[in-house]
């Protein structure tokens, strides 16, 4: 059986974890339901008592014919338009309108902050009739205002009415006093608009005191029968939501619960919400792991819910809301949403109905289990799919990895070409990293071989023809001065042959040097200054300088091999710089490094990349150079390595001088050692 089908198989068995999950769920979700119903109904029993207590000698609503005022906290513009109206969004359709059966065309709005009452009126079968004052008779529109103040109050039974007419579209329109056209009530700031097919005028007056009464009408003068709006004889019961008590109800819920408290005929007296806690967490900042984690919850959710009973649609509108009895279960929807409801009756036929959100009662009392099941069965889910896929995936890279390294080399084992580099970070992805190493390392090795073996042949060509020539002379020579000269001709190859295989294993018997080596304390600065003194002297064909601190230096070292690895670095320099150019030797420190730097004038490094300079037996020098064999920047690696250093290289422009420079850089003393003995 492949590891694709047993992983298959084990992932199959695993699926029992959430089933048995699911199972225990639905178990627990039923007595989560019963616990969460009894506390709400102690809850909603408080609740009641207390609505009772703020609704003391309020009346009662019995007649559906009312007028309802919201209540907001915002401070609507009297311009005669809906755009400042609370609710308000790209339409004026969207905002709760009232209006009575038959005046469909009449309608208005009402709302209430904690100084003012707001009404908004809308006729909408024609546009607006001024009123001509030198025609008085002439037929125009206007609204009759009826406000009668609560029983028990000084004023009781003594309504206060006002008409209200315009002689032009616009704001600051009189509202006169019982019709009086030399009164003119101040408190109340009229705007009347006529919109072409429709009018609207919009009214603020003083908040009116709980309990009163507020009517009005539309119609035209001298024409009683079109007349609309509301009775004005008595005025229709004017209802606001109770704020104080909508405060006090607040400050008892809990998250995820609504309140509301309903007169007898359905009428909102009073609604308070704790809303769900919510994250304010934007979705681009959350991880892969979050995201899949909230997903799976909202399907367990989905879940609990396919199981449990179906909830009682509530009639409700803006205004008004009816319970028509709650069902056994207590599951109600409203608003596309699911609740647990409890309802509690008190004295004059309110009612009080107290609702937990299902969405927080899974969420506080099974956010534990729900989310230990969830993230199980995620897990069992995607560990099918990505066991196989990953299994997938991993044979794919293995042999896309085995054809690129086979691809790189032929039957001969010759390097054919460079493994691209791995982007991924993984185990497999290092091991490309690695084989490209290794192969380019090898490329440059068979580089090595196949341009050594002609160095060297070079090389040894030369010596070998002059002892063999010098040899063949010799036997022919027939005078003591001949056959000395032919001799010392051989004995001049023999060395030149000794020192190009002393240079073969100059680097091998540096390496085994180390272990012998000895450091001392020495001024790092003096060192380089005595050794560019002496590079001058020695070498009268080029402008040797020297640039170093003007304080101490001071190094833990083997002074003699960095003397050896600058004797390297400036050969090389002398090298590849013409006859009167410049090599400069600078000192540079940092707060833990020192910088040796060697810049010489005229070469430039070779553009290739696969080429390390610091390898074994690379060379860059063309033409007739006699015994160099490409160890000398070999020896200075190994030296800076020793002494916890590293080189680069690169190609620079230094006071207007193209060139390369050779940079060393060794650690410095700590600090308790930087001071020379």
């Amino acid at each position: 059986m492949s590891l694709k089908r047993q992983l298959f198989l084990a992932s199959v068995l695993m699926l029992l974890i959430p089933w048995a999950g699911l199972k225990f769920v639905l178990e627990l979700d039923n007595a989560l339901r019963a616990q969460a119903l009894q506390q709400l109904e102690e809850k909603g029993t408080r609740l009641a008592e207390l609505a009772g207590d703020f609704m003391l000698g309020l009346p009662m609503v019995t007649d559906n014919d009312a007028l309802y005022a919201d209540t907001t906290t915002q401070f609507p513009k009297v311009d005669g338009f809906t755009t400042t109206w609370p609710g308000f969004r790209d339409h004026e359709d969207q905002l709760p309108w009232q209006s009575r059966p038959g005046q469909d065309h009449l309608r208005w709005l009402l709302t209430s902050n904690n100084r003012y009452l707001y009404l908004l009126v809308q006729k909408r079968n024609q546009g607006l009739r001024s009123f001509n004052p030198s025609q008085p008779d002439q037929p125009h529109d206007r609204i009759k205002l009826v406000l009668s103040p609560p029983p028990g109050q000084l004023d009781a039974g003594r309504p206060k009415a006002w008409l209200i007419r315009t002689t032009a579209p616009g704001t600051n329109v009189p509202a006169l006093i019982d019709g009086d056209p030399t009164q003119t009530d101040r408190q109340l700031e009229v705007a009347w608009e006529d919109l072409g097919s429709r009018w609207q005028l919009e009214l603020r007056m003083p908040k009116p005191a709980p309990g009163s009464r507020l009517g009005f009408q539309t119609g035209q003068f001298s024409d009683s029968q079109s007349a609309e709006g509301t009775p004005l004889t008595p005025p229709p019961l004017l209802v606001q939501r109770n704020t104080a008590l909508e405060r006090a109800l607040a400050r008892q819920l809990s998250d995820g619960q609504q309140v509301t408290v309903m007169e007898p005929a359905g009428w909102i007296a009073a609604h308070s919400e704790a809303e769900n806690p919510v994250s304010s967490t934007d979705f681009d900042d959350l991880s892969t792991s979050q995201i899949i984690e909230q997903i799976t919850l909202n399907a367990l959710r989905s879940l609990v819910r396919l199981y449990q009973p179906q909830p009682k649609p509530m009639a409700t509108t803006a205004h008004q809301l009816h319970t028509d009895g709650l069902p056994e279960h207590h599951l109600v929807q409203q608003d596309g949403k699911v609740w647990l409801a409890t309802e509690h009756p008190f004295f004059n036929g309110r009612s009080l109905l107290l609702k937990q959100s299902m969405q927080q009662l899974l969420s506080v009392s099974g956010s534990a289990l729900g989310s230990v099941l969830a993230r199980s069965l995620l897990i069992i889910l995607a560990l099918t799919l990505a066991l196989l896929g990953y299994a997938s995936w991993l044979s794919w890279r293995i042999a896309r990895l085995q054809k690129l390294v086979s691809a790189s080399v032929d039957d001969d084992g010759r390097i054919l070409e460079a493994i691209p580099p791995a982007r991924a970070r993984d185990e497999l992805g290092q091991l490309q990293q690695h084989f490209g190493h290794m192969v380019s390392r090898l490329q440059s090795y068979n580089h090595y071989l196949e341009s050594f073996s002609r160095r060297l042949s070079h090389e040894l060509k030369t010596p070998v023809a002059v002892v063999r020539s010098s040899l063949e002379n010799l036997t022919h020579s027939h005078s003591e001065e001949e056959r000395q000269q032919y001799l010392e001709r051989a004995a001049s190859a023999a060395e030149r042959l000794r020192r190009i295989l002393n240079s073969m294993s100059e680097a091998a018997r540096l390496e085994q040097s180390f272990d012998q080596a000895d450091k001392e304390h020495f001024d790092l600065a003096d060192v380089i200054r005595q050794a560019s003194a002496a590079y001058q002297q020695l070498d009268p064909h080029h402008q040797h300088h020297c640039q170093t601190p003007d304080s101490d230096c001071p190094l833990h070292a083997s002074p003699e091999m960095l003397v050896q690895m600058l004797d390297k670095l400036v050969d090389n320099a002398r090298d590849f710089t013409p006859e009167g150019g410049q090599i400069l030797l600078r000192l540079e420190q940092d707060s833990e490094h020192y910088h040796i730097e060697v810049f010489n004038e005229g070469s430039r490094l070779p553009v290739n990349p696969g080429v390390d300079i610091f390898g074994a037996f690379v060379s860059k020098r063309e033409g007739n150079a006699e015994g160099h064999l490409g160890q000398g920047l070999l020896i200075v690696r190994l030296i800076a390595e020793f002494h916890g250093g590293r080189i680069d290289a690169k190609n620079q422009h230094f006071n207007g001088i193209d060139g390369v420079a050779f940079r060393v850089i060794i650690p410095r003393l700590p600090n308790e050692q930087r001071t020379a003995p």
